[in-house]
């Protein structure tokens, strides 16, 4: 077995440990692992392409200089997405002192994994039929603008749940915030989030 494929089976515990005793190939390995599912956290978080891929290269860049403050035996994960978004939190209040609009909004969502009633009912097509596409689309354009409605604490509890399956231990770790306020959010954010969806589909119809 070769040293690469060696690597891309490790843990990320395992890795973040290698490259704490000089393996450089750890953290790119780290990086790989995780370009495809960070960056969709913090462009459905910040609605920008641009501002995303920025906070990415941040978030490992502080990771990568802050190493030494991992503590031994938690999970990388969590740690991870709270310094990801403690960054995206920092990237959106400079855009706002800029009074900057951002045109950038893609927001790929086909393969989340909504699990809350309507908002994975709108997230859901991989068995869509040609004539439903235009349809789905539609869909998943209100559900974007039902989750960017949201205020931002609520909005961060939302994706971390259900676009990134985190437990509601680890989201309170994610956001420093105690278990129960972690359930209190997302019970709010799920009801706000309903409302929404349905004025939406009020109009619609």
């Amino acid at each position: 077995m070769s040293q690469s494929s060696n690597i891309s089976e490790r843990s990320d515990e395992e890795l973040f440990k290698l490259f704490r005793a000089g393996n450089a190939s750890a953290f790119d390995a780290l990086v790989h692992r995780y370009e495809g599912e960070l960056f969709g956290y913090l462009n459905r978080y910040l609605r920008s392409r641009d501002l995303a891929e920025d906070t990415f290269q941040n978030t490992f860049m502080t990771i990568y200089q802050k190493a030494e403050n991992f503590e031994e035996g938690k999970k990388f994960k969590p740690w991870l997405y709270a310094i990801a978004t403690n960054q995206a939190i920092d990237a959106s209040r400079k855009r706002k002192r800029r009074q900057a609009v951002s045109l950038e909004s893609e927001w790929d969502s086909g393969e989340s994994s909504a699990k809350a009633g309507n908002l994975r009912d709108a997230l859901e097509g991989h068995n869509e039929k040609p004539d439903n596409l235009a349809i789905l689309g539609e869909k998943k354009i209100q559900v974007r603008k039902a989750i960017d409605m949201l205020p931002e604490n609520l909005r961060q509890v939302l994706l971390l749940a259900y676009f990134h399956e985190f437990k509601y231990q680890e989201i309170s770790e994610v956001l420093g915030i105690p278990l129960g306020t972690v359930k209190s959010r997302l019970h709010a954010a799920l009801e706000k989030f309903q409302q929404s969806w349905e004025r939406m589909q009020d109009v619609v119809s």
